[in-house]
């Protein structure tokens, strides 16, 4: 059975530096550690993941919890960060909550306390404080992907900003009356994005001088047929909303499915604006804020990297940016003034 010193003897270097280069580590070439890696396949030689846990006291996993495995953000996040963290010779642990108040707690007050990980991502969670003194107590490294912690590694785009450029566009275009689609701002997963999301969207409203309407506001639970149901609901009233924006492409693509099933035009008679840039959106041709969830995960799993390879690490708070893509379901209000 081919081992660690059948390798270093072929490449002619000593088992500690196969080793490194075989990890990842750091303090190796990128020459070495590829002609490493070229032998290693060349002898059919396979790394001991328990041995090599042994050796460093690494376990090589890092767990990852997750809201909605099935959902396109955290999907596209876990996509990112497993590509990274693969590279690198490190294995995921998932943690799908699906939605289940019960599961978080199972997650954070027992299943992460018993198992041996090398670090944690937490998806658009909150964590309570019990939450964050039990992850503290890891004496792991934690990144917290989506929300703002203070103090603790996150990457995040700004919610508010994004939110409120969606709205700023909707509203210079001259629409006055712009409804809003988002998720609940209260419940046990405690998600960051809708609370946020929301305050941008009221926020920028309040900048141009236009009316809060309590009526213009909808839960669409951050899905395509949330987004159906409330847009029917919204598009359907008296006085009609002529602009909606969603806090995201799905609910947004529901409401595009909406103004159809009533006979209405985009962006004639509504125009309608998504956050994402998802992978269907330009396929919509809808006009979004985009943001980059795959690197918000790649991002994430370098921290992990980082914090792993020094013992001076320190916390880092990364904002990513986010941009405006105006495509063909946004157009300037040309109706009735006032409306």
């Amino acid at each position: 059975m081919t081992g660690i010193k059948d390798v270093a003897r072929e490449v002619e270097m000593s088992t500690a530096t196969v080793s490194r280069a075989l990890r990842g580590l750091p303090g190796v070439t990128d020459e070495t550690r590829q002609r490493v890696m070229e032998a290693a396949r060349r002898l059919g030689y396979v790394p001991s993941p328990s041995a090599a846990g042994l050796a460093s006291g690494q376990t090589r996993t890092v767990a990852v919890v997750v809201p909605f495995v099935t959902r396109w953000f955290f999907a596209t996040v876990v996509h990112g960060a497993e590509q990274v963290l693969r590279e690198h010779g490190y294995d995921l642990l998932l943690y799908n909550l699906g939605g289940d108040p019960d599961a978080r707690h199972r997650v954070f007050e027992t299943s992460l306390l018993t198992k041996r990980v090398d670090a944690v991502l937490v998806l658009s969670l909150t964590p309570t404080e019990d939450e964050l003194t039990r992850l503290s107590a890891l004496g792991r490294p934690v990144i917290i992907v989506g929300a703002d912690i203070p103090g603790w590694a996150t990457v995040r785009i700004d919610d508010v900003e994004a939110a409120a450029a969606a709205t700023r566009h909707l509203a210079d275009l001259g629409h006055r009356r712009i409804a809003y689609i988002g998720g609940a701002t209260e419940g046990v997963l405690d998600f960051t994005a809708p609370t946020a999301r929301l305050a941008g969207y009221r926020r920028t409203l309040a900048d141009h001088g236009l009316p809060h309407d309590p009526a213009l506001e909808e839960d669409g639970e951050f899905t395509v047929a949330g987004g159906l149901r409330a847009g029917r609901a919204l598009l359907s009233l008296p006085d009609r909303p002529t602009a909606v924006f969603a806090a995201s492409d799905e609910m947004a693509i529901g409401v595009l499915r909406a103004a159809h099933q009533l006979g209405l035009e985009v962006p004639e008679d509504v125009s309608v604006i998504g956050i994402d840039d998802h992978e269907m959106a330009g396929y919509f041709d809808l006009t979004t804020v985009a943001q980059s969830a795959d690197e918000q995960g790649r991002v994430a799993a370098r921290q992990v990297l980082c914090a792993l390879d020094t013992s001076e690490w320190k916390p880092e708070q990364v904002i990513l940016p986010t941009e405006l893509l105006v495509r063909r379901t946004t157009a300037p209000y040309v109706g009735t003034a006032g409306r």
